[in-house]
């Protein structure tokens, strides 16, 4: 079956946004990350793509893979909506989010296929590849819809497998609760349904977009549980940590949390690669956001790859993956700096669109000082990302209300300081974008900002007291220089 979309891509008129080292579509809208994988030995991301214009048109999924994490090769369109089951005409439609595996040898991408005019609107969907680039795919739906036609969604899922065994979990809503049901086959072809494997206790959304249950941690059963409630806002994203009985396929929450506190991350999924490393990216952006790179003829990127571990507490700790060192530059370091109420501290050499910071401050309770820094920082003081921390409170901040262009808004976190009395800052910048790594990985905070090319300055600061910057360090990002081996 044909279809009728436009066959013109929008062009870039502007690249005062675009990112340079992170994940973004060549040309027009990026959402979700779908079907994360290792696979024959490169890295492979796809995700909701509209190739036709900045705006979230038909979904498709674009392709890139990668054999290092860093330097991403865009691949031609994996899937385009073509069957009964993801595509008809004067309706919604589309290819929508879903995941992959390898089967012997086999990509298989398992999606939802979405077509409003259907009942039910929404079905999961098989294709497959020998050579991982070109995807063929089934006859028909692999689940021909919800075991409840009454509920809220009916989609993403996320596919694993456990012994000889696959397993499935996609997103669901019923009843004002969101929930991650349960599906297992031996073949990828005919599923059956164990079952509700999580759901809401009340507070936590009426819908679960995009559920990702893995194992992580130091027993078998020891598992983490993500997704992305709706109607919560302004949480995007929730962890749980627990176990997951494969017998009788129930979910148990030990520990609860965000998976990022900024207003920039949604849909985040998983993959472990051949390392055993489990490994996250998220989309950067979020539904209803200005998203001035729109008028620029483009839309969205990814996060930086993030290996996730869990803490002895349950918390999921999320650090940027090694390989991203690759892109190290020219380096400026400071210590032992006294940061002086009221006033500012720059660093020469240390100014750019493209950054990786690290500072370690002295934390003390006992005072009221709040000390921090400033990104992209315009000459006359006026634009401006700020992140701080005050000791006292144990709250982390992130404010972009003088970032510039798009929405502004404060980002807040608690943070308790490292045992030795430390906070620990790692941030990378790039054109359009912030993401802020605490205390080795216990708080992340991503946020797309939009300031003027001009704005390159950074700053550091105490207010209502004196602060110690205990060491500074920042490298200019090389985007394109080659890929190297991190020791």
């Amino acid at each position: 079956m044909s279809n009728t979309l436009e066959k013109e891509t929008i062009p870039i008129t502007n690249a005062r946004y675009r990112l340079q080292y992170h994940l973004m579509p060549p040309v027009g809208w990026m959402n979700d990350p779908n079907g994360l994988i290792y696979y024959k030995g490169e890295y492979h991301a796809f995700y909701q793509h509209y190739p036709y214009g900045p705006w979230q048109g038909p979904m498709h999924w674009g392709h890139a893979k990668s054999k290092d994490l860093v330097h991403w090769e865009h691949l031609p369109i994996a899937l385009t909506p073509s069957m009964p089951y993801d595509y008809a005409e004067n309706t919604v439609y589309g290819c929508w989010s879903g995941s992959a595996v390898d089967d012997d040898g086999v990509l298989t991408l398992i999606y939802t296929g979405h077509v409003e005019s259907n009942d039910p609107v929404e079905v999961q969907c098989i294709a497959r590849s020998t050579d991982g680039i070109h995807f063929k795919k089934g006859a028909a739906s692999i689940i021909a819809g919800p075991p409840d036609a009454e509920c809220f969604g009916f989609r993403d899922p996320k596919v694993w497998k456990h012994g000889e065994v696959w397993h499935l979990v996609i997103g669901y809503g019923k009843d004002g609760k969101g929930k991650a049901l349960h599906y297992t086959s031996s073949d990828l072809n005919e599923w059956t349904y164990e079952g509700i494997a999580a759901e809401s206790d009340g507070t936590m959304g009426d819908m679960w977009e995009c559920p990702d249950l893995f194992p992580l941690g130091g027993t078998p059963d020891s598992h983490v549980l993500l997704f992305s409630p709706m109607n919560i806002a302004p949480v995007k994203t929730l962890y749980l940590s627990g176990q997951f009985d494969y017998g009788s396929g129930k979910f148990s929450t030990q520990h609860k949390d965000r998976v990022d506190y900024g207003f920039d991350f949604y849909a985040p999924q998983t993959f472990e690669d051949a390392s055993g490393r489990r490994i996250l990216f998220g989309w950067m952006n979020i539904w209803g956001a200005e998203m001035p790179e729109k008028e620029d003829g483009w839309m969205g990127a990814f996060t930086l790859p993030r290996v996730l571990t869990l803490a002895e507490d349950g918390s999921l700790l999320a650090n940027p993956a090694e390989e991203l060192k690759a892109l190290r530059g020219e380096h400026v370091n400071a210590a032992n700096v006294l940061l002086k109420d009221g006033e500012e501290y720059s660093l020469a050499g240390a100014e750019g669109s493209a950054l990786e910071i690290e500072a370690v401050f002295l934390a003390d309770a006992s005072s009221g000082a709040e000390f921090g820094l400033r990104v992209r920082c315009s000459d006359d003081g006026l634009q401006y990302t700020e992140i701080s921390y005050k000791a006292s409170e144990g709250v982390l901040r992130m404010n972009r209300d003088h970032a510039g262009a798009g929405e502004g808004g404060v980002n807040e976190a608690s943070l308790v300081p490292m045992e030795d009395g430390r906070v620990k800052l790692r941030l990378f910048l790039d054109s359009s974008s912030v993401e802020l790594f605490a205390n080795d990985g216990r708080r992340t905070i991503t946020n797309r900002i939009y300031p003027l090319e001009s704005s390159l300055g950074l700053k550091l600061f105490s207010r209502n007291g004196n602060s110690v910057l205990e060491s500074f360090n920042v490298w200019r990002i090389q985007p394109d220089q080659p890929a190297k081996t991190v020791e």
